[in-house]
């Protein structure tokens, strides 16, 4: 394990784990994926490209509608990255990194022991002597890094398990749900769309979830409906319970039986019951 004392940025972890990354490494090769993205990581396809062209490193890209909104990666037909541009108002691209990295361990030794951004610091200096490529990530993809946008990353994943014909939750009616095997979830239950019941979860009689993510070991009791909410680890959501858009919950909340809930952040430890809407409880 590597252990931050102070914040590194985005390279200087690397840095920091050296020790740990060069340590029984006989490929000479190393991953670095950013916690917030969700996508089919093509890793045995990323290693043979990163092989193939022989440099320091390779970052997965992917293509957006609107590269207005994001840096964007401009490379050469043969996937070498050229430069990166900021938030064009012309078009020079369309794709974006997507979060996925892998590196040659001599990439390390660019990386100096302090604070340092991987996107402002490093990358633009291999770029400029033709170490760095770009490979194009197949599939779907999403930063997830807010509620709204994990719910539709959820739904990203769920879509594409069903595309491959994944049985996600045998029994269950509407195919876009999926419900650990350690759940329990009363047939009167209606789930879906888009709905991932964790580990331990106890759904009860009569409740409706939609576009929803139930986290690990939290029990829903009877009658209550919940839509476009992530709710978090060993909740306890009472009876005839109402919560919506994009609600969302800690670790150890109990909501009360009969609340309605709408557009509310709650914080773990927290016991709420009433009417609450588009506020944070702390």
């Amino acid at each position: 394990m590597s252990l931050e004392t102070e914040p590194m940025g985005t390279a200087g972890p690397i840095r920091l784990a050296e020790a740990h990354l060069r340590a029984d490494n006989e490929s000479g090769l190393f991953f670095v994926f950013n916690s917030d993205v969700i996508c089919e990581y093509p890793l045995q396809q990323l290693v043979q490209y990163h092989k193939s062209h022989g440099k320091q490193g390779t970052i997965v890209v992917t293509k957006v509608e609107d590269p207005t909104r994001y840096g964007v990666v401009v490379a050469q037909e043969n996937g070498q990255i050229d430069r990166f541009v900021e938030k064009p108002q012309t078009f020079v691209s369309n794709k974006i990194n997507a979060g996925l990295y892998l590196f040659s361990l001599d990439m390390i030794d660019r990386i100096e022991n302090r604070p340092t951004s991987i996107e402002r610091e490093i990358f633009p200096v291999m770029a400029a002597e033709a170490q760095l490529h770009q490979m194009e990530l197949p599939g779907y993809w999403m930063d997830i890094g807010q509620p709204g946008d994990y719910l539709v990353g959820q739904n990203l994943f769920i879509k594409s398990q069903v595309e491959k014909c994944v049985s996600l939750a045998p029994g269950v009616s509407g195919s876009s749900v999926i419900i650990h095997e350690s759940a329990e979830v009363d047939p009167s239950a209606q789930l879906g769309p888009n709905v991932v019941i964790g580990a331990g979860c106890k759904i009860g009689p009569g409740v409706r979830l939609r576009n929803t993510a139930i986290l690990a070991e939290t029990k829903v009791n009877g009658f209550s409906f919940i839509s476009d909410c992530i709710i978090g680890r060993q909740n306890t959501i009472g009876s005839w319970v109402r919560m919506t858009d994009v609600s969302c919950t800690g670790d150890d909340v109990q909501v009360k039986d009969e609340s309605c809930i709408t557009a509310v952040k709650i914080l773990p430890h927290k016991a709420v019951t009433g009417v609450h809407a588009n506020i944070i409880i702390m």
